[in-house]
């Protein structure tokens, strides 16, 4: 990518953002206001800037590295569980059975919380939870199949076993995770009611804030000497191995970064929209975070972000038009994208400026003949 190309998606990549500032800064204003911003449109508008940190994490693995994973919404629901289960552990006592344990595991008839739930209740360790969970798998994962080489569509199946996995035992009641149900009925955060709307507009700026974050951590890794070798990697990584270089560690560390990005975006995503449950391990949930990336533009940061909340707005909309065609609408747009947009939508910026470039030229031309004619 050239350095203007570069530059004038950072541009644009401000000016989402300061979009984004204003809309939020639109819920102060009071409701009879035609500017005025409703608690849905924010919770909404968070939960899409959380999608857009995801999908930042799936195209430095794909876009930039060439690994195809299937499985970052594992990665995205475990760092969502995590957050879950200290706003589950925050609420002891305020439940429907007033019980220091989950409403579910009273309703279960569980007499003492699981092992795996102490700590919670300690904001600093949920946090640090939020990002060892889903990384400590990606490493385990990740080391096992690059140093043995796996790669490709070998690869993608593989992660997309992993969400099928996951998602089965999640939906077991005796995993302790509130099965099909999941964790919900959240009340507090940090001791700040939820339902408050300075709250809501909090964790709306924060994960407006995160997104900047990780926008330019994404950028600041891939535009260094890192990014070369992550290019390299992916365009040709058998003769990069020539080259002495340990392809499978640099794999790794990618892959366990995303994983905790997407952690961090779950971690955001729980107490904006009040759930988490196994469907957001669906196979098909993590498709869909890679069809934001193709629409957008791989390999372009500023294309994700966009695909991103461009495909969730569009799902929002349609499926409450149409809720049983989203699946068949989806897969369209990925065929439409695929078959005539193979770089995304991103790439149409450059074919403007060069056809803007081509109409300067004639008009230039048509003066130079009427100089002449006259």
């Amino acid at each position: 990518m050239s350095s203007t190309l570069n530059h004038l998606y950072n541009r644009i990549f401000i000016v989402l953002i300061s979009i984004g500032v204003v809309l939020g800064l639109g819920h102060f204003l009071p409701a009879s206001s035609p500017f005025h911003v409703s608690d849905f449109t924010l919770s909404l508008l968070g939960k899409y800037s959380c999608y857009a940190i995801v999908a930042l994490a799936i195209d430095l693995c794909w876009g930039f590295t060439g690994i195809l994973s299937l499985g970052q919404g594992v990665f995205f629901a475990l760092g969502a569980y995590a957050m879950g289960m200290h706003l589950m552990r925050s609420m002891a006592g305020q439940g429907v059975y007033a019980s220091a344990l989950p409403d579910f595991m009273v309703f279960l008839d569980w007499q003492e919380l699981p092992w795996y739930w102490q700590g919670f209740d300690q904001s600093w360790f949920a946090l640090l939870m939020v990002l060892l969970v889903p990384g400590l798998l990606a490493f385990i994962v990740g080391a096992l199949a690059f140093r043995s080489r796996v790669k490709g569509v070998y690869f993608s199946i593989i992660s997309q076993a992993l969400t099928y996995l996951m998602m089965m035992l999640f939906f077991q009641n005796e995993m302790g995770f509130g099965g099909n149900n999941g964790l919900t009925d959240f009340k507090t955060i940090l001791g700040f009611s939820l339902q408050d709307a300075a709250t809501k507009q909090a964790l709306y700026f924060i994960s407006l804030l995160a997104l900047v974050g990780t926008f330019y951590l994404v950028r600041s890794l891939v535009h260094r000497r890192l990014g070369l070798i992550l290019i390299a990697i992916r365009d040709g990584e058998q003769r990069l191995r020539f080259c002495g270089y340990q392809a499978a560690l640099y794999k790794t560390f990618v892959f366990v970064l995303a994983a905790m990005i997407c952690g961090l975006a779950g971690a955001l995503y729980v107490p904006q929209v009040g759930i988490i449950n196994p469907s957001e391990m669906a196979p098909a949930q993590s498709i869909e975070m890679v069809v934001w990336v193709a629409f957008g533009g791989r390999g372009t940061l500023l294309g994700a972000v966009l695909g991103a909340f461009i495909i969730s707005a569009l799902k929002s909309w349609l499926t409450d038009l149409f809720p049983d065609l989203w699946l068949y609408i989806l897969g369209s747009i990925f065929i439409v994208v695929t078959l005539y947009v193979p770089r995304g939508i991103l790439s149409l910026i450059p074919d403007a400026r060069r056809w803007q470039a081509i109409f300067q030229g004639l008009g230039r031309r048509r003066q130079t003949e009427g100089h002449h004619a006259g």
